[in-house]
C-alpha cells in the first residue's frame, strides 16, 4: 500500500475518532418542572450533581447580576463553582450587596459594600450552596446565586422548561433548587442524544 493511501486511511480514522468523541459530549437533557403549592415554576435551578473522577476548572467568563429598578436581575442565577459574578449598579441610587449565609452557613456570609450607578464589584463564588442576595439600603430587594459543582445546569423559564446541553454520556443525579420549594433529586440516564424529563417541585 502506498504512503498516500496509508495517510488517507489514517486521516479518515482520525476524523471518525473525533466525530465519535464529539458525539459522546453532544447529549442533552430537556425537561419541564411542574410545581405543587408553589407560586411559580420559573427560576428553579436544575443541575447535574458531581461527576465521578471529573474536576472542572473555574470558568473564565464572568456572570453579571444587575441592580436595576430596585431589583436583582436575573432574580436567580446558577453558576459553576469558582465562577466570578460581577454585581452592576444601574440605578441612580447607591446599592449594597450582601448575603447572610450560603445555604445556612453563616461563616460564609459576605458584604460587598455600597457603590453608585455605573460601577460593579466582582466576587468569586468558591463554596457550593445558595447565597441569598440582599441590599441593606433597600430591604425589598432579593436575589439568589446558586453555586453548583458542574457546568451542566439551567434555570427554568416561565413555563418551567429547561435545557442542559453538551453533557458527557453517563448516569447521573439531577438536582433542583427553588426559592419556595423543597430540593429534589432524580436519577437521569444520558445515553442517547436527548433525555427528556418531567420533574415536580413541592412546597
Amino acid at each position: 500500500m502506498s504512503l498516500a493511501k496509508i495517510a488517507a486511511k489514517a486521516a479518515v480514522a482520525a476524523s471518525l475518532t473525533l466525530a465519535l468523541a464529539g458525539a459522546s459530549w453532544a447529549n442533552e437533557i430537556k425537561g419541564k418542572v411542574s410545581v405543587q403549592g408553589i407560586k411559580s415554576s420559573e427560576n428553579i435551578a436544575v443541575y447535574i450533581d458531581a461527576i465521578a473522577d471529573q474536576k472542572f476548572d473555574p470558568p473564565k467568563d464572568h456572570v453579571v447580576i444587575d441592580q436595576r429598578k430596585m431589583a436583582f436581575l436575573p432574580h436567580v442565577v446558577a453558576v459553576q463553582q469558582g465562577t466570578t459574578v460581577e454585581f452592576l449598579n444601574s440605578d441612580p441610587v447607591g446599592h449594597n450587596v450582601y448575603w447572610p449565609s450560603v445555604s445556612g452557613n453563616k461563616k460564609l456570609s459576605h458584604n460587598l459594600g455600597t457603590w453608585p450607578k455605573g460601577e460593579k464589584k466582582p466576587f468569586q463564588f468558591n463554596d457550593l450552596g445558595t447565597a441569598s442576595l440582599l441590599c441593606n439600603v433597600h430591604p425589598e430587594m432579593s436575589g439568589y446565586v446558586v453555586v453548583v459543582p458542574t457546568p451542566y445546569f439551567a434555570v427554568t423559564n416561565k413555563d418551567g422548561s429547561f435545557e442542559i446541553k453538551n453533557i458527557p454520556a453517563g448516569k447521573y443525579t439531577l438536582k433542583t433548587w427553588s426559592e419556595d420549594g423543597k430540593p429534589t433529586t432524580q436519577p437521569v440516564d444520558v445515553s442517547s442524544a436527548t433525555a427528556t424529563l418531567e420533574l415536580t417541585v413541592k412546597k
